[in-house]
């Protein structure tokens, strides 16, 4: 069954401009986060990073998972057929907020391995539940171009439709 996930673009409180997308999520199990874990970070490019190349151009250089947790997370989050998955976050150690998804004490951290990798561990044990970024918890346009790049096939729609505001001509 069809998946439906809008995004609105707001001016003074008002929707001007709607981005739609459809597709067939992945049924929710070990094997298919697994398989979804691995397709987002085949997909995980600097040019998703546009604010952070600017502020960390060394470590997007080296350590590719780096700056990616949230919208990787949270295209994970909706690739999923299920409710069980909640969103955690916990500040590391460079003082930064990590994110990932926990059903109960199952973690699925796409971007772990930024840590692994210069010999720090995540901070899944400092983790709490946490809500989206953005007005009304929308998802952000970055986690729909990655699932954009890692649904293929099962992509129905993508398509952006202009509203217009009350009050304007």
């Amino acid at each position: 069954m069809a998946k439906t996930l809008l995004r609105h673009r707001y001016k003074d409180k008002q929707i001007f401009q709607t981005r739609r997308l459809v597709f067939d999520p992945y049924d929710y199990n070990e094997r298919n986060v697994c398989l979804v874990i691995g397709l987002i970070e085949r997909n995980l490019t600097v040019d998703l990073l546009s604010h952070k190349k600017l502020l960390y151009p060394e470590d997007i250089k080296t350590n590719l998972m780096y700056g990616h947790c949230y919208h990787a997370s949270q295209a994970l989050y909706y690739l999923m057929n299920t409710d069980q998955l909640c969103p955690m976050s916990a500040e590391d150690y460079r003082k930064e907020k990590h994110w990932w998804l926990q059903n109960g004490e199952m973690i699925y951290d796409v971007t772990e391995g930024q840590y692994y990798s210069v010999g720090k561990s995540p901070p899944h044990s400092q983790g709490k539940k946490s809500k989206w970024y953005g007005w009304k918890n929308r998802p952000q346009q970055i986690s729909l171009d990655l699932m954009v790049r890692v649904l293929g096939e099962r992509l129905i729609e993508d398509t952006v439709t202009d509203e217009k505001v009350v009050g304007e001509g």
